[in-house]
């Protein structure tokens, strides 16, 4: 690694990850290597966000997704399923809220203060907008979407964007926010669903 890095490179594989430490072992080297790493060997689809998780890992790879028995057995269905729980993993897209668009501070309040009266949420006041609970966002003035947004959290919106990108998606740059690393925590998708904008937030 310390060649790597006097050669001036900024990412190497790391191998084999499991049997020589892990992720922990990564994050003991991180604060004195300035290297990103991409792990193999022993990460699978159980471990892979422990892995992915960790800033400094650009990528991980594993034959897990293609065993030699499943090639050799021409298994393609079985591999694609595979693959596709490992991209799945690596994305863990779940619904994080949706957001009423209302005309109104004073209307943001009610219904905010209504859900949470009914359902047992907590009423949880912003600047913007005024959260019931942690799954209802009312809006204080009618923002994206004709009805409002919904919110879908991702492991990491970078990503997700790139991944999406590759099908199509489009994505609104302005909506973009990032963190102060300079990763992407936020943006907006171009197109809507059912008068709803969609944005990904980071979790």
């Amino acid at each position: 690694m310390m060649r790597a890095v006097n050669a001036g490179l900024k990412t190497v594989k790391f191998f084999p990850a499991e049997q020589s430490g892990g992720v922990a072992f990564l994050k003991a080297l991180a604060p004195v290597l300035p290297l990103s790493f991409m792990p193999t060997g022993g990460v699978n689809t159980k471990n892979l966000m422990d892995y992915l998780s960790f800033d400094r890992i650009t990528a991980c790879g594993g034959t897990w997704m293609v065993k030699k028995d499943l090639i050799e057995g021409e298994c393609w269905d079985e591999i694609t399923a595979i693959c596709k729980d490992a991209v799945k993993t690596m994305l863990g897209f779940e619904l994080r809220h949706v957001g009423v668009n209302c005309t109104s501070e004073a209307e943001a309040e009610k219904t905010a203060r209504a859900f949470a009266a009914v359902f047992g949420m907590e009423y949880r006041p912003g600047n913007s907008s005024v959260f019931a609970g942690t799954a209802l966002e009312c809006m204080k003035e009618p923002y994206l979407g004709e009805h409002g947004h919904i919110a879908i959290g991702v492991n990491s919106v970078d990503r997700a964007v790139y991944h999406l990108g590759l099908q199509g998606v489009e994505f609104d740059e302005s909506t973009r926010k990032t963190n102060a690393k300079g990763r992407t925590s936020a943006i907006y998708l171009k197109e809507t669903f059912g008068g709803f904008a969609v944005h990904l937030v980071q979790k």
